[in-house]
């Protein structure tokens, strides 16, 4: 499973803000900048997160974006989700939607659901706070 650049990069720009978190909005051309991504995608990425109650905006020249709650909050799967739907592997685990007809004979759906499972464990326990820690380790500042 790849995630599309949607993900890569709302991902990328929410950890941003997450950085600069509790001094004010965040200009959306300097998230840009400093994850190198596109002004304008961002643009299209932070009107769904914002949608979603992931982000807040402020107007005027000193605005820009903010995160809606504590990085500790937020997890890379609320983001992930917000942007590319459910994280499932195959149709047949995506929720009721997607009955099969073959669903209490197939194998494979059982190893569709220890995916998934895995994959949402892994993403529902990685906030932006344990984002930020990890960039401190990295960068020698802890």
């Amino acid at each position: 499973m790849k995630l599309s650049t949607r993900g890569r990069y709302g991902l990328k720009s929410m950890f941003q803000l997450s950085l600069y978190y509790g001094n004010g909005p965040i200009a959306l051309k300097q998230i840009a900048d400093e994850q190198n991504l596109s002004e304008n995608y961002l643009e299209q990425l932070f009107s769904t997160l914002k949608k979603e109650g992931l982000i807040n905006s402020v107007r005027g020249a000193q605005g820009g974006y903010m995160l809606s709650k504590e990085p500790k909050e937020i997890t890379v799967g609320q983001i992930l989700r917000v942007l590319e739907g459910n994280m499932a592997p195959s149709d047949c685990v995506m929720g009721d939607e997607h009955e099969c007809s073959r669903e209490d004979r197939c194998v494979t759906k059982q190893v569709w659901v220890r995916i998934k499972d895995s994959i949402d464990e892994v993403i529902d326990s990685i906030t932006l706070q344990d984002m930020i820690d990890d960039e401190n380790k990295l960068n020698g500042k802890e």
